[in-house]
C-alpha cells in the first residue's frame, strides 16, 4: 500500500518497508488456525459501548506498541520531530491501543527521549465518515488504502474492518475504491 501511495503522489521522500513476525499467535490475525470472525462486533455501537475488558480474537498483542518502537527507533535515527498513527478510537473492536489515554501515555514517555519525538494521532477522535471526508478533501488516494483483517492483496468485503470502512464510505456519500 505505501508504494502504491508514494507512486500515486509522486513523492520524493523515503519510506521503510518492516516486516514484522509474531511467533506467539495468540488471535484470529495471527494464528492460522483460527477463523476470521465476520460481524463480530455491533457497527453502531459507540465508543464507550465497546470500551470493556473484553477483547475481540482479532486484537494481536501490543501490535501498535511494536509499530510505534520501530517508528521512534527510525525517527531518532533520522532526526524526525513526528510520528503518526492512523489509530482509531471512535469505530474500533475495543482495542486498548486504540484509546487516547494510550497515546497520550506514549507520547508522555517519548519526552523521556533525547530526541523530543511526538506522537500524533490525528484520526483517533474522528468518526469512519468523518476519516472519509478527511481524506476525499485531501485527495488521498483511497483505492491504495485498507486495513482487512484478512490481510491479502485485496479487501475481502466481509470482515469487521471491511464493515466498518463499507459503513464509513456509505455514511459520506463517496464510493469506496477499493
Amino acid at each position: 500500500m505505501a508504494r502504491g501511495i508514494k507512486r500515486n503522489l509522486n513523492a520524493k521522500c523515503a519510506y521503510k518497508t518492516v516486516k514484522i513476525d509474531l511467533p506467539w499467535a495468540t488471535g484470529s490475525l495471527t494464528d492460522k488456525t483460527q477463523k476470521i470472525p465476520h460481524n463480530d462486533i455491533t457497527l453502531s455501537s459507540s465508543l464507550s459501548a465497546k470500551a470493556s475488558d473484553e477483547l475481540p480474537s482479532t486484537y494481536v498483542p501490543g501490535r501498535n506498541t511494536l509499530f510505534i518502537s520501530y517508528a521512534v527507533s527510525y525517527a531518532e535515527s533520522i532526526n524526525a520531530r513526528t510520528i503518526f498513527i492512523g489509530a482509531n478510537a471512535v469505530d474500533f473492536s475495543g482495542y486498548p491501543d486504540c484509546r487516547p489515554r494510550y497515546y497520550m501515555a506514549f507520547d508522555r514517555l517519548l519526552k523521556t527521549l533525547p530526541g523530543k519525538i511526538q506522537i500524533k494521532a490525528p484520526l483517533l477522535k474522528l468518526s469512519k465518515e468523518g476519516i472519509v471526508r478527511l481524506a476525499a478533501r485531501l485527495k488521498v488516494p483511497l483505492k491504495y488504502t485498507w486495513s482487512c483483517y484478512g490481510g491479502g492483496d485485496d479487501p475481502c468485503g466481509v470482515c469487521d474492518s471491511c464493515l466498518f470502512r463499507a459503513k464509513g464510505f456509505a455514511q459520506a456519500g463517496i464510493e469506496d475504491p477499493a
